[in-house]
């Protein structure tokens, strides 16, 4: 694995931000040219400068391709063999359960040629194979290497140490549609914190990013939390964008979800 990355800082009135872009590919060849990452970095650190908190409120929230990622990567905690056997999991028992809308496939590709979670054995030495986990929105079977399936007496499915190159299907919308389709909002672009209970499914997280009015990004945004249940998230996600990023064990483009609690300053 071969990569790229920049962070930078930047300050105005005394307040300062920080921001970073990076690439990490197989073949060194696809990696984007420092300048690439760099003016990506300068471009994402100067947009955060004069940054506020949003008015508190439920809203919808449009979760950028890095930071959908994390959201799909909850997903795959919660039918993941190790926490299922230890009843860890808000997702135990739900395999045949309408999880997301009808439209939602997500899938496993491990075979694809250079990408950064592609195997054709997994841990165990079980042959990998491309699978769907969510089809036409329903949970169509957990992520079991050989000790979680014979715990939970269930055939293994070739996921010991994890799924490899998990894909939402995109609903076709780039960015900017989807900025127009939720109209009022906000983009979020980074979240931190461990607020998210895989036990519970509760998800409260520390967010930054930009405040969008009648479809147009207007600010930054800076200093509140988005908070909600991730069954109430993945049922409510209105939109999967074509702005798919495949650096990482994820793909996904941004995720448009219809309703989350956003507490600010007011």
């Amino acid at each position: 694995q071969h990569s790229r990355s920049c962070v930078l800082v930047a300050e105005q009135d005394g307040a300062m931000q920080r921001d970073y872009w990076y690439d990490g590919r197989r073949d060194p060849s696809r990696l984007l040219s420092a300048e690439q990452i760099g003016e990506e970095a300068r471009r994402r650190t100067l947009a955060r400068l004069g940054g506020r908190s949003p008015a508190t409120g439920d809203m919808p929230v449009l979760f950028s391709p890095r930071t959908a990622a994390g959201l799909l990567g909850h997903l795959v905690s919660g039918i993941s063999g190790g926490a299922l056997y230890r009843n860890a999991s808000f997702l135990k028992g739900a395999v045949g359960e309408s999880l997301f809308p009808s439209w939602v496939r997500i899938h496993e590709q491990p075979l694809l040629p250079g990408m950064s979670g592609s195997a054709a054995w997994d841990h165990d030495g079980l042959p990998t194979r491309a699978q769907n986990f969510i089809q036409d929105g329903v949970l169509q079977q957990y992520a079991l290497g050989l000790y979680a399936s014979r715990r939970l007496e269930m055939a293994p499915t070739g996921n010991g140490g994890g799924i490899r190159n998990l894909t939402i299907d995109s609903s076709g919308e780039d960015e900017a549609a989807l900025l127009k389709k939720m109209n009022n909002g906000i983009l979020i672009t980074e979240v931190m914190g461990p607020g998210v209970n895989i036990v519970t499914g509760d998800y409260s997280r520390g967010a930054s990013g930009f405040l969008v009015e009648n479809g147009e990004i207007t600010a930054p945004l800076e200093e509140f939390t988005i908070a909600g249940h991730l069954r109430e998230m993945f049922a409510n996600v209105l939109a999967a964008g074509s702005d798919i990023d495949d650096r990482g064990n994820i793909h996904c483009g941004s995720l448009l979800v219809g309703k989350m609690r956003v507490a600010g300053a007011g």
